[in-house]
């Protein structure tokens, strides 16, 4: 949903109920609606920032590939991808949500290099498809920002819901193979 109509309809429905409050304790200061909308008044700031926690990805321990600086960049690109769930959540000025995307996009590439260059100077079996996975990532990457170019709000969601998914896929699937080989190797 577009951030502005978003934060239009959460203010629009705190003044219903307050109206609503206010209607019926003019009716009566034991209207049983009122004080029930008061709860309700009350309890929508717990549930909006529970709907939102949603939007964000945490680390958890299950990601890490126990290797130090794998785990570090992993958590890193998890701080940037929420950094710009931010700006596709809130309003936000469009520099920040320009640079949230190019500082995820930079990170994800010195990340991958760092990757690659383990691989490769452990003699990893399947660097090269490791590698390929990459660089298919990076090539969708591209082309999201491409759209994003063109229409900003409509395709920033978007981004972020592909890298929160791509990146956990990720981590939990091939990093977490060639893992083992490289701790074998004695990387830590």
């Amino acid at each position: 949903m577009n951030k502005q109509w978003s934060m239009f309809g959460l203010a629009l429905l705190l003044l219903v109920i307050i109206t609503i409050i206010l209607l019926g304790f003019m009716v009566s200061l034991t209207n049983p609606v009122s004080w029930t909308l008061i709860v309700v008044l009350a309890l929508v700031p717990y549930i909006h920032k529970r709907m939102v926690a949603n939007r964000f990805v945490e680390w958890h321990d299950s990601y890490s590939v126990g290797i130090e600086a794998i785990d570090n960049d992993h958590k890193k690109l998890l701080n940037l991808i929420n950094q710009l769930q931010t700006a596709a959540h809130y309003q936000t000025d469009p520099q920040y949500e320009r640079e949230a995307f190019d500082a995820l996009v930079d990170y994800t590439k010195t990340h991958f290099k760092r990757e690659e260059e383990l691989m490769e100077a452990n003699g990893y079996p399947t660097y090269a498809a490791h590698k390929g996975e990459h660089e298919a990532m990076i090539a969708q990457v591209n082309e999201i920002l491409q759209r994003y170019q063109a229409k900003p709000h409509e395709t920033i969601e978007e981004a972020v819901q592909f890298l929160k998914k791509w990146l956990v896929g990720h981590i939990n699937g091939t990093d977490q193979g060639y893992s083992q080989f490289l701790r074998d190797k004695g990387v830590r």
